[in-house]
């Protein structure tokens, strides 16, 4: 056999091995994936406006499955006389809570093994602080869940715990990426000196992190216009709103956090400036989302030499691309129920695309 024969098969080898996804990935893999079905049937359940569906928590009227026989909705009514079953929408709220619950039993397997023997001898590694945090932000969503039908639907908690389904996602989705990616990533032929690469990765990651406060923020303005019914306040026109650039709006009515606690939110309780307001602010952030990301991707053009450099570029530009021709089609078509849950899903994935790519690019050596 010959030197070069040897090598190559080293290099296979070599392969096969780096690319060889670790035991620890798997799972967290998997409780990622969970963890976006739990995050698009959050917004599926939201838009079909079954967020009520059970007056209740964790049950539904009492029951572990929602009531549709004669007999248990007899019962049902009883126990909740100002709540009628409606079992259309109790349906995506049960299945909602089991995906969460279950969810929830995951991370909290994932704590238990980082904490156990098995995870040193057998070298899972996972993390346990990482883990931990996960774990205490699932309680606190569980909570949120609960608090989302009990206080019906108060605006300040629903958004809340869209926000924690998120960051839920975002942390499971790093805990994959540090599972899977261990090592540093070579810089390889880049048209930076060596020297100042350091620094110019440094500066990346800070834009990088402003870009996530931006997204946050994006998210927040989402998760705030669907709680209070502000997605409709403009209709079906672009750029402007009820006939105008800039629209009569109630700023201050529109994001005052200190609503009363007590009436039921369905359907929103603000007046049309204050949700004229919401959705301008949200469609303004979109603007400003849009155009910083577009300016970050240009400027990364400079590390696009690192194959794992220019795919994440990639994915986070044809994300980015898919959710502003989801949001517009959702202004056209007036919320269609598929484009709404699929503007959720991608937004989501908008901000993966973002962990990942800042994840790697603190991997550059």
């Amino acid at each position: 056999m010959s030197g070069s024969e040897i090598d190559m098969g080293g290099a296979r080898e070599f392969v096969a091995q780096e690319t060889r996804m670790p035991l620890s990935a798997k799972l967290a893999l998997i409780a990622t994936l969970f963890a976006g079905v739990v995050v698009m049937l959050g917004a599926w359940t939201r838009l079909v406006d079954a967020g009520l569906g059970c007056p209740d928590w964790p049950g539904c009227y009492g029951f572990l499955t929602v009531p549709n026989e004669s007999h248990e909705i007899a019962i049902a009514e009883q126990r909740f006389p100002a709540s009628p079953v409606e079992v259309e929408k109790g349906w995506p709220e049960m299945i909602h809570r089991y995906f969460a619950g279950t969810l929830g039993l995951l991370i909290l397997g994932l704590t238990v093994l980082a904490y156990s023997r098995k995870n040193e001898q057998q070298g899972f590694n996972l993390p346990r602080g990482h883990l931990t945090g996960l774990l205490v932000l699932v309680v606190c969503q569980a909570a949120f869940g609960m608090w989302t039908v009990t206080l019906k639907l108060w605006p300040q908690v629903v958004s809340a715990h869209l926000l924690g389904g998120f960051a839920t996602l975002s942390l499971l989705f790093l805990l994959f990426l540090r599972m899977n990616f261990p090592g540093s990533l070579a810089a390889g032929a880049l048209p930076v000196a060596r020297s100042s690469l350091p620094i110019v990765v440094a500066n990346f990651r800070r834009m990088s992190y402003i870009a996530l406060g931006l997204l946050i923020a994006q998210i927040f303005l989402g998760a705030w216009t669907a709680s209070n019914y502000a997605a409709l306040a403009c209709g079906d026109e672009l750029p402007g709103c009820q006939g105008s650039l800039w629209p009569e709006m109630d700023f201050a009515m529109g994001f005052n956090f200190l609503q009363t606690i007590g009436p039921n939110y369905l359907g929103g309780l603000l007046d049309d400036q204050a949700r004229v307001a919401i959705q301008m602010a949200h469609r303004i952030g979109a603007v400003v989302v849009t155009c910083y990301f577009a300016w970050l991707l240009l400027r990364l053009k400079k590390l696009t030499g690192v194959p794992l450099i220019r795919a994440s570029v990639w994915a986070l530009g044809v994300v980015l691309a898919v959710q502003v021709l989801l949001g517009l089609s959702n202004v056209i078509w007036l919320i269609p129920l598929s484009i709404a849950v699929a503007h959720n899903a991608v937004g989501a994935l908008l901000l993966l695309a973002l962990v990942n790519l800042i994840f790697q690019l603190g991997r550059i050596k």
